[in-house]
């Protein structure tokens, strides 16, 4: 019989808690293994954005139709490969009560990696060229968000780095953006005559200003609509970022003028009390 509770004297613990056993689904790595791992991963994935960029740059710079170019279909695929194995390891490396988290904010990332354009080829699908033409930057579309992650991990505070994955964003849509328009609209529209013609237009189109070349097919002109609706939501990002540099820039000033003035009146001397052996003079003395 257990005498502890009449006796007041409590019931004898264990000297030592037993370490709980590994569940299942937990992660078998350390932080900062993980930490290892994902770095290596988003540096891999963004070197082979930087390739696929080179790629594609080059074969829309020659006329290579991609879809007889068994080099470049066979580097998409590996990069697609790459890209879909990069999101199943960052998911199993993700804590098992944070995948659903995970999934739900990466879920893009997976369809973003899929090679469309080797599995149409592979069972020979009938498309349009305009749209197994922008297909082919689908891949492009995960390297970039790939290329926003890092930045604001990098970047020193969360302003900046939104800052700066915008500034990635627009010039990475701008940059294929007149990639597109060059290899459709210079066949028929004779104001393209080169890659910066292109370029020109593009930019132009998003800051909003307008340009004296205009599109003559149905691709550049689904471009401008969409620079220029990218334009619009951009830009005024400028404006936040330079406003919030502006405020901090100002809180750091009042807080150094303070910290001064503070110094100061503290290495001030302080006015001596006057002493009891001061002679008074009378009042009625005083001329």
């Amino acid at each position: 019989m257990n005498n502890s509770h009449n006796t007041g004297i409590a019931p004898t613990t264990q000297s030592h808690v037993s370490t709980p056993e590994p569940r299942p689904g937990d992660i078998p790595v350390s932080p900062r293994m993980r930490r290892v791992i994902l770095d290596i991963l988003h540096v891999i994935v963004l070197v082979l954005s930087v390739l696929l960029i080179s790629v594609i740059s080059y074969t829309t710079f020659k006329s290579i139709p991609f879809l007889k170019d068994r080099l470049y279909m066979s580097f998409q695929l590996v990069v697609c490969i790459v890209f879909i194995a990069d999101f199943f390891i960052e998911l199993w490396l993700t804590p098992r009560g944070e995948r659903h988290l995970y999934l739900r904010s990466r879920w893009l990332f997976l369809l973003l990696s899929v090679p469309y354009l080797n599995i149409i080829d592979g069972y020979r699908l009938a498309l349009s060229p305009d749209a197994l033409y922008f297909i082919r930057f689908i891949p492009l579309c995960r390297g970039g968000l790939a290329l926003v992650i890092v930045l604001d991990y990098i970047s020193s505070n969360r302003i900046t780095g939104l800052f700066l994955s915008y500034v990635s964003i627009l010039l990475l849509v701008v940059y294929f953006a007149g990639l597109i328009f060059y290899e459709r609209e210079q066949p028929v529209n004779p104001g393209v005559t080169s890659y910066w013609d292109s370029f020109w237009w593009c930019c132009m189109q998003t800051t909003t200003l307008g340009c004296s070349l205009m599109p003559v097919t149905a691709s550049g002109k689904l471009l401008s609509f969409i620079l220029s609706l990218m334009g619009m939501i951009m830009f005024p990002l400028f404006t936040v970022y330079l406003t919030s540099l502006i405020i901090r820039q100002r809180d750091t000033l009042n807080v150094v003028n303070f910290k001064g003035r503070s110094v100061k009146t503290a290495s001030a001397p302080s006015p001596s009390p006057p002493s009891d052996d001061a002679e008074v003079v009378p009042h009625d003395n005083i001329s």
